[in-house]
């Protein structure tokens, strides 16, 4: 509460229009706190009459009395990381809820009025088979769910999960099998009359994630809390992680974040980056326009050998992922990037 009234002059100028609550678990909340939160929300920065409101929720959180809260106080998009429909799959990653609850609080959600709604699957674990895999998407397609954000596995060093890996406790992950996964998920959400507009997400038509979409264009956003990240014309910022020395630093009137002004090379190589995820890809028309002739350039010869490739084409003056190019776009990304000797 405190660092929204540091922060209040951070997005001066702009109308908000999504409210994302996420990370940690925001579901534990109670009304009254998420009252209290969104109260001086709105009574510090100019919101959009008709803000897209997300609440994070894990589906063992989700109850009946929640839900005609949350939709009392204005939520009206719901994203639930149920990961799996299946038992031991969410065993194998070690998730608090099961099966059954996995699938009752959507329906929960839809009985509450929560028609926008979004739910996280993980794809190419060692026990997934691949009929498994469409087994999971069409429980969703079946609940009706209009929005799919759908992860590979990833193995973070470090991690409990890795150390069983490399002690043999649990299986390694096949990068082969998770491509697989992705190709036939891209193929099943095709026949069934999704977009495809971000490489990890799908969405019925009219249910694109407004919030994610505008970080991907690029605009301006604030984050609150610790480890939270802001950016605003050309400077990111980032609170510092630790609890303790976050609340001790409000105290003192003072916001605890480290920030960075990127230059017009870092600027160009982000909208590279986080465009070509996208199913509008890399408009070269803005590209020339806000970074210049030698910037377009720079990337069109890089890009020639994904062009010879079939990993990308360019329609309308943008560069767009092919459906074989979504498998390598990290990569293609990174190789498009300048560097700042070319750039100079």
């Amino acid at each position: 509460m405190k660092e929204m009234s540091l922060q209040q002059n951070y997005l001066q100028g702009h109308t908000i229009d999504t409210i994302y609550f996420g990370g940690g678990t925001p579901s534990l909340l109670e009304q009254e706190e998420l009252h209290t939160i969104l109260d001086r929300l709105r009574r510090l920065f100019s919101i959009h009459p008709q803000a897209e409101y997300t609440l994070e929720a894990n589906p063992d959180d989700i109850t009946a009395e929640k839900l005609a809260a949350w939709k009392e106080l204005g939520i009206n998009r719901l994203s639930i990381g149920i990961q799996s429909f299946f038992e031991e799959d969410l065993q194998w990653m070690n998730r608090a809820h099961n099966a059954q609850q996995a699938e009752a609080c959507i329906r929960l959600a839809q009985q509450a009025g929560f028609n926008n709604l979004t739910i996280d699957l993980i794809y190419g674990t060692p026990g997934l088979t691949d009929s498994r895999w469409q087994e999971n998407v069409q429980k969703a397609l079946a609940l009706g769910v209009p929005h799919l954000s759908c992860y590979a596995l990833t193995v973070e060093p470090g991690t409990a999960l890795q150390k069983m890996i490399a002690q043999h406790k649990k299986e390694a992950v096949e990068e082969e099998k998770q491509a697989r996964h992705f190709t036939l998920l891209m193929q099943w959400l095709q026949q069934a009359g999704y977009e495809h507009y971000e490489i990890s997400n799908f969405a019925q038509p009219g249910f694109r994630s407004r919030h994610n979409t505008s970080y991907w264009q690029g605009k301006p956003y604030l984050g609150l809390g610790p480890s939270a990240h802001s950016f605003n014309s050309g400077a990111r910022q980032w609170n510092i992680a630790n609890n303790s020395l976050y609340i001790q630093s409000l105290q003192k009137d003072n916001v605890p974040f480290e920030a960075e002004q990127l230059s017009p090379t870092q600027q160009l190589n982000e909208y590279i980056m986080i465009s070509l995820r996208t199913a509008e890809g890399i408009d070269l028309n803005r590209l020339e326009k806000q970074f210049g002739e030698q910037a377009r350039n720079n990337v069109l010869a890089s890009l020639q050998p994904y062009l010879q490739s079939n990993r990308c084409l360019i329609a309308e003056e943008r560069i767009i992922l092919t459906k074989e190019g979504k498998l390598f776009a990290d990569g293609i990304a990174a190789d498009l990037f300048v560097s700042e000797a070319k750039e100079s």
